[in-house]
C-alpha cells in the first residue's frame, strides 16, 4: 500500500505538466514572443518526457526507490524553479521542458514500474490508479495555477509547482522508505518472453495509432463543440474528457487484471471509432458529450491498459524497458495528432474529415493488436489472465 500510495501521489503532482495550456498567454505576455514559440515549449517538454520514459529503465535499478524518487521530484523542482526565474525564454525551456519535462518522463515510468512490482496479480489495477492519478493531476493543477497567475504571474506560478513538488517528493521518498521493493522482485514468476522486433513494431502501431485517434479529439475538443454550433460545450467539453479518461484508466486496469491482457487493447479503440465517427454528425449537446465522454475513456483506458498489459505478458521486471519502447508511439502521436486535425481543419473548414481520419487510426489499433495476438504477442492467441484462449 505505501508503494502504491506513493506513486499516486508522484503521479498526480507530476500530472501538472499537461496544465500548461493555462501559461500559454502568460508566457506570450512576459517575454513578448509569438505563440509558435510559447507553444513549443510544450512540444520540447514532452518529448524530454518522451525520452526519459524510453531511457528510464536505465536508472531504474541503480539507486534505492526512495532516493530516486527524491531525485526526481527535486529534479523536477529545480527545473520549475529555473522556469521562476528565467529571464528569456529558452532558459523556460531548459527549466520546465528539459528538467521538469525530463523528470516527468522518468517520475512516470518509475511510478507504473513500482506499481506493478510491488503489486503482483493485480498489475492492471495498480497501473490503471497510478495513470488515473496522472490524470488527476491534470485537471487540479489548472485552477491551481490559475490562482498562483491572478496572485504573482508566472513566477508565482512556477515557484508554487516547486514548492508542491518538493513536499510531495519528500512524501514519497518517506512512503517508499517504509516498504521494501525487493519481495515484490522476487516474487514477479511472470514468462520471461521475448519482444521481437516484429511483435514490437506491430505494439507500437497500435499504441500509437490508439492514442492518436484521441489526442486528435482532446487537442480540438473545445474547437469540436464551437464547429458545431454548440458554444455553451466549449468550455465544458475538456473537463469531460479530463473525467472520462480518468474513469477509463481505472476501469481498464481492472479490466486487464480480471479479463485478459489483450482485450481491453482490442475493445477500447473500437469504443474510439463509435465515438469519434458519431462526432462528425452530432446536433445535440448531450449526444455531443456523450461522445466526447466516449473518447476520453478510451484514451484513459488505453494508457493504463498498454503498460499493465505489457507487464502481464512480459513480467514486471522487464515492463519498463519494453513499454519505453513502445510508449515512443504516444510521443510521436502527441507531436502529430493534433497538428493533423487541424490541418485538416483548415483545408476543409470544418472537423468531418478530421473525426474520419481519427476513427480510421482507432480502427488501425485493434487490428494491430489481434496482428500481435497472432504472431505470438504474450505467447500466442489472445490470452485470459496469462493463459490462452
Amino acid at each position: 500500500m505505501p508503494v502504491l500510495l506513493s506513486a499516486a501521489i508522484l503521479a498526480m503532482v507530476l500530472g501538472s505538466i499537461h496544465a500548461f495550456s493555462v501559461l500559454l498567454i502568460p508566457l506570450e505576455t512576459r517575454f513578448d514572443v509569438p505563440r509558435a514559440l510559447v507553444s513549443a515549449t510544450y512540444s520540447f517538454a514532452l518529448a524530454a518526457l518522451t525520452l526519459a520514459v524510453f531511457l528510464g529503465h536505465r536508472v531504474f535499478e541503480t539507486w534505492p526507490a526512495a532516493r530516486l524518487v527524491l531525485a526526481i521530484g527535486l529534479t523536477a523542482a529545480f527545473g520549475a524553479g529555473v522556469a521562476a526565474m528565467a529571464p528569456t525564454l529558452p532558459f523556460v525551456w531548459l527549466g520546465y521542458s528539459l528538467l521538469f519535462g525530463g523528470a516527468n518522463g522518468l517520475g512516470y515510468g518509475f511510478g507504473l514500474q513500482i506499481a506493478s512490482r510491488a503489486n503482483p496479480g493485480r498489475e492492471g489495477t495498480s497501473m490503471g490508479i497510478v495513470t488515473a492519478a496522472y490524470a488527476l493531476g491534470s485537471v487540479i493543477a489548472p485552477v491551481l495555477l490559475a490562482y498562483a497567475l491572478s496572485y504573482g504571474g508566472f513566477q508565482a506560478a512556477m515557484l508554487g509547482l516547486m514548492a508542491v513538488l518538493i513536499l510531495a517528493s519528500v512524501a514519497c521518498a518517506l512512503l517508499l522508505r517504509t516498504a521494501s521493493l525487493a519481495h515484490a522482485q522476487k516474487s514477479d514468476d511472470m514468462p520471461k518472453l521475448k519482444m521481437r522486433f516484429g511483435r514490437l513494431g506491430v505494439l507500437w502501431l497500435g499504441y500509437g495509432t490508439g492514442v492518436a485517434a484521441g489526442l486528435m479529439v482532446i487537442g480540438h475538443a473545445a474547437g469540436i463543440a464551437a464547429s458545431q454550433n454548440l458554444d455553451l460545450a466549449a468550455w465544458a467539453a475538456p473537463v469531460v474528457i479530463a473525467l472520462s479518461n480518468l474513469t477509463g484508466s481505472l476501469i481498464a486496469g481492472r479490466l486487464v487484471d480480471r479479463l485478459s491482457p489483450l482485450w481491453p487493447l482490442v475493445v477500447l479503440p473500437l469504443i474510439s471509432v463509435a465515438s469519434v465517427t458519431a462526432l462528425a454528425g452530432v446536433t445535440s449537446l448531450g449526444f455531443l458529450m456523450l461522445c466526447l465522454a466516449g473518447v476520453g475513456f478510451s484514451y484513459g483506458g488505453l494508457i493504463a491498459a498498454y503498460p499493465a498489459a505489457i507487464a502481464k505478458i512480459y513480467g514486471s521486471m522487464d515492463s519498463s524497458r519494453i513499454y519505453g519502447k513502445v510508449f515512443t508511439a504516444w510521443g510521436s502521436a502527441g507531436l502529430v495528432a493534433p497538428w493533423l486535425a487541424g490541418r485538416l481543419f483548415d483545408q476543409t473548414g470544418a472537423y468531418q474529415t478530421a473525426l474520419w481520419v481519427a476513427g480510421a487510426l482507432g480502427l488501425v489499433s485493434a487490428c494491430a493488436i489481434l496482428a500481435f495476438s497472432r504472431l505470438g504477442g504474450g505467447g500466442g492467441p489472445l490470452l485470459r489472465n496469462g493463459r490462452k484462449v
